[in-house]
């Protein structure tokens, strides 16, 4: 046994705890999950039935923690898993599963494939066995700060281009602001009107904000690739810039998996509660709105029709919200098919978006949302995830469908009333 397979085997048995048990001895093997993923949808390929991507781990646990297991490894008559296997299961595990969630909430059940297959990722990931992309945007995170590269020199340059074209300041390293904002490499080099559209909502309900200079990354390489402690460390540099500005809240910005993993993994990486609330975008607008400080006019006329990312709505809850705020600016909004907790994925997710081998693969699964799309004729698609916005766009353009992506924060902003 290799090195790196030996390392993998005992990732692998670390990872199987008591959920992971249960999940494996309560599966009756239905299939239902294979219908709520979107790459057996669009493949009929019966591989890419979520439970089946998990066939390495679940041999392990039944080899290592069963009485029959443990009895057919005994007499030879089960075989170990190989590096060989690891192998051909990276591309299942990476490439076809961005962790959204949906077939864990159909598991008859109740198994959190989800949780499994973040479980899986990690004894991968030890063994050597994750993409090259994902690796090297990881390596990025730790080194650099962004897994796309973005250092602070780029940031401020796309501060000032903002500053310039809005007439407004936008804050970075203040101390006591009431929210300090959290950016995606995304949104800093393909969408910095985000931080414009955040200038002037914040400006006009008189809230205090602040950018820090040295945590301003909000993606989280290390919950996508399987490593913990890479997932730990970047999630501790921002309780220590949020500590150091004596900030109330972070805000976490239109970025799904920024948002699971910095609000709801968080704590539980670094082991110890927040000194400060996390709350998605989407939550402080809504909330303004309930306070009457967030004052729009006008509406977009064209048919609108919104795109729940995963980690916000599924597996974060945030689901009113973005509805509450549409109906401010939307004159005519209209729900597609299988929306909200139950919304289709864009197929990007999960760092598949940084594996450039799985491309041809969520195109194809983005047959899906074209589905959905083509049901309610819209005119345009909000959203409020970077990630799935780049996706959503390269998708349309594969299918020829010429509809605009929208962000849902930056629609707001563009009908702000005047003070």
């Amino acid at each position: 046994m290799s090195a790196s397979l030996e390392r993998g085997i005992a990732a692998f048995k670390e990872q199987i705890d008591a959920p992971v048990a249960a999940f494996f001895s309560s599966c009756v093997h239905c299939g239902m999950c294979s219908e709520a993923c979107l790459f057996f949808t669009e493949t009929g390929d019966p591989t890419l039935t979520p439970i089946y991507k998990l066939e390495p781990l679940r041999r392990i646990w039944k080899q290592e923690y069963t009485f029959w297991g443990r009895s057919a490894r005994a007499f030879g008559l089960s075989k170990p898993v190989t590096d060989e296997e690891l192998s051909k299961w990276e591309t299942l595990v990476y490439d076809t599963c961005t962790l959204c969630g949906r077939c864990s909430m159909v598991c008859p059940v109740g198994n959190d494939i989800t949780y499994m297959i973040r479980k899986m990722r990690e004894g991968m990931a030890a063994a050597g066995h994750a993409p090259e992309g994902l690796i090297s945007a990881t390596k990025r995170a730790v080194t650099i700060g962004s897994p796309m590269g973005v250092k602070l020199p780029a940031l401020q340059a796309q501060i000032r281009h903002m500053e310039e074209e809005i007439g407004l300041k936008i804050p970075v390293d203040v101390e006591g602001a009431e929210y300090m904002c959290l950016l995606s490499s995304m949104e800093i080099m393909n969408f910095p009107e985000y931080m414009g559209a955040m200038a002037k909502i914040f400006k006009q309900a008189n809230v205090s904000w602040t950018i820090s200079s040295e945590a301003f990354e909000a993606t989280n390489s290390g919950i996508q690739i399987g490593v913990s402690e890479i997932a730990a460390e970047l999630v501790q540099r921002i309780v220590d810039a949020a500590e150091k500005l004596k900030v109330k809240a972070v805000i976490s910005p239109e970025c799904g998996h920024a948002y699971m993993a910095i609000r709801w993994e968080g704590p539980n990486l670094v082991g110890k509660p927040f000194d400060f609330k996390v709350v998605h975008i989407l939550e402080v607008l809504d909330e303004l709105r309930k306070q009457g400080r967030l004052k729009t006019t006008g509406k977009e006329t064209q048919r609108l029709t919104y795109h729940d990312p995963c980690q916000i709505a599924r597996r974060g809850g945030v689901v009113e919200q973005p509805r509450n705020l549409l109906n401010m600016v939307a004159d005519d909004f209209v729900e597609m098919p299988d929306t909200g907790t139950m919304n289709w994925c864009c197929g990007a997710g999960g760092g598949v978006s940084s594996n450039e081998r799985a491309d041809d693969m969520r195109l194809k699964a983005f047959n899906r949302k074209k589905a959905q799309l083509d049901a309610v004729h819209a005119d345009g698609l909000v959203s409020a995830c970077s990630n799935c916005r780049i996706h959503l766009e390269e998708g349309l353009e594969e299918y020829h469908m010429d509809i605009p992506v929208l962000s849902l924060t930056e629609t707001i902003a563009e009908h702000l009333a005047d003070d």
